[in-house]
């Protein structure tokens, strides 16, 4: 291995570089074609290549968040806060998202490196909070995995007449295979698919928006110009489990926690910043436009459905895990139009299998930087010469047989629990995120690196990172306030919305004390070390190949 014998050449990228206390400068692979680097802890190599496109990481986040949030789960907002107040709990959370995305989007175009928020935090918070960010992502990914598999087949059960345990079976084993063989492929084919899947999932929530336009105001077969009449009655805010003014409060705080679990998953786009070309480049423009394109879509959507369906309709609870519990359908068919639920049952296909796909590569690329930081097996860290990280892919992969669970009552019940645990765990994500961004900007401060240098930067920190913050904390420590409610005491409730926090903690303590890191003054944060300059980095798309991919590329990129 070839060490940099000129300075120079790195301070010329715009990274400082690294020099031991020998007074050499920190060796690195000689070979940066594929941009590996080697950890200084560990002495592993990063073996990962960048492989996925701009356009592909425009769409990898938005393809595994895009889904039965909007499609099929909406309407329980709607129902709870009312129209307006499950439009304003989407604004609110957007809001949110945004702050966090603009920290998450500042380090990792400065680190484009793997473990993605996960190494921030451990380099940059304290090696305990990337510890229990990976494990917890790891564990919990693979039982979510499992259950996406499941919602899968029960989407595929919409088509079958004689549904039969045989048949769940036969469509378990086709669904493990389909997201397996998209991982195994490598990043670039990962990429590819989930391009194709958000393209159909936009083409569709496009569609209906447009449709639900056209019918509000009196396209529809009926031709009845609804407007904005169920915003007067049945009212625009619903009263949610108290009465009055209280409950209208608690419809709309209900519904900020269905909001937040609609946006899970868009801070993924920090766990391929290793493997994508350009990430300098693509990063900043990832960040700013997904954040747009999902706050249209929900906002959008739910305004929509809102002025189509009244909040009162008892179909906006039903749920039967298919089309048939779409709140789109349920307008559209009020309207008098009935094609649609066969076609929205196929998007909502694609998008379990896409969050299947997506939750593998997150979980596997969690599991290899938790290896290459030597907070987990070494073996994890392993890859092919294509860059693949197979032996973390199968691992993850593995747990995806968990479906088979759904075959039995009792076990089905188990998987549903576990799975409800997890879903706690997007909001310690992105609270983890703005903490770090805190110390984050704090260390460069500390240690006179002006931010404007950077790619990237708001020049609104960091009061980004103390509103997710703050917001976010009042959101978890209220997530459960249902239960509190006389009468309405529910074990599995209370269990789901708190466990996974000590969850948390106990990793981070049980880390902590074993390890026993120090707290790092700002001034003594890894600025340098692993970190890939421009040149290494640095790729030029090439031109698209026919006039189709010149459009795509025009929009997507």
């Amino acid at each position: 291995m070839a060490a940099y014998d000129d300075t120079k050449d790195l301070a010329a990228t715009g990274i400082t570089p690294v020099v031991d206390s020998h007074g050499d400068v920190e060796s690195q692979p000689d070979n940066t074609k594929y941009d590996t680097l080697v950890d200084v802890n560990t002495g592993l190599y990063d073996g990962v290549h960048r492989g996925m496109e701009q356009r592909h990481l425009q769409m990898y986040a938005l393809a595994g968040t895009l889904g039965t949030g909007l499609f099929l789960t909406s309407g329980k907002a709607i129902s709870h806060g009312g129209p307006a107040g499950a439009l304003l709990a989407y604004i609110t959370m957007g809001a949110i998202i945004f702050s966090m995305n603009v920290c998450l989007g500042e380090m990792a175009t400065y680190a484009p490196i793997s473990g993605g928020y996960l190494h921030f935090a451990e380099r940059w918070l304290h090696p305990s909070v990337g510890f229990a960010l990976g494990w917890q992502g790891v564990l919990g990914g693979c039982v979510s995995n499992a259950s996406e598999v499941v919602a899968a087949a029960i989407l595929i059960s919409f088509w079958d007449t004689n549904f039969s345990t045989a048949h769940q079976v036969g469509y378990i084993i086709a669904l493990i295979v389909v997201c397996g063989v998209i991982n195994f492929l490598g990043v670039r084919w990962f990429g590819e698919s989930e391009f194709w899947f958000a393209l159909i999932k936009i083409a569709l929530i496009v569609g209906l928006i447009l449709a639900g336009l056209i019918v509000d105001l009196g396209g529809g077969p009926n031709h009845d110009r609804i407007g904005f009449r169920y915003w007067k009655d049945p009212g625009a805010f619903n009263a949610y489990v108290v009465p009055g003014s209280t409950g209208k409060f608690l419809g709309w705080f209900a519904n900020l926690i269905t909001a937040a679990y609609s946006f899970s998953g868009i801070e993924f786009i920090g766990m391929a910043a290793a493997e994508v070309k350009n990430p300098r480049v693509s990063i900043p423009k990832a960040v700013r436009r997904l954040f747009i394109r999902l706050t249209l879509f929900y906002v959008l959507g739910i305004l929509i459905v809102g002025m189509l369906v009244p909040s009162n309709d008892p179909k906006l609870l039903q749920s039967t895990g298919t089309a048939a519990s779409s709140p789109f359908v349920l307008a559209f068919s009020r309207a008098g139009i009935k094609v649609l639920p066969s076609i929205i049952n196929a998007a909502v296909l694609t998008s379990a299998i896409s969050a299947c796909s997506t939750g593998i590569f997150n979980s596997s690329r969690k599991l290899y930087g938790l290896a290459l930081r030597g907070q987990g097996p070494s073996i994890f860290a392993r890859t092919t010469a294509k860059g693949l990280p197979w032996v973390a892919v199968s691992f993850v992969s593995f747990w995806m047989l968990l479906a088979f669970l759904s075959l039995s009552d009792g076990s089905n019940a188990a998987l549903e629990w576990l799975s409800n645990i997890t879903t706690l765990a997007s909001f310690i994500n992105w609270m983890a995120i703005a903490a770090t961004f805190i110390r984050f900007k704090k260390g460069l401060e500390a240690q006179g690196i002006d931010r404007k240098s950077l790619h990237y930067y708001s020049s609104l920190q960091p009061f980004h990172a103390w509103f997710c913050l703050i917001a976010l904390s009042i959101i978890v420590f209220f997530s459960g306030w249902k239960v509190f409610i006389h009468g309405h005491w529910s074990a599995p409730s209370f269990v789901s919305n708190y466990l996974n926090l000590p969850f948390f903690f106990v990793l981070m303590a049980g880390y902590a004390l074993f390890k026993r890191d120090p707290w790092l003054r700002p001034d003594q944060l890894d600025f340098f070390s692993n970190i890939p300059t421009d040149d290494e980095v640095a790729y030029e798309e090439p031109p698209p190949k026919n006039a189709f991919m010149k459009v795509v590329n025009y929009v997507f990129t």
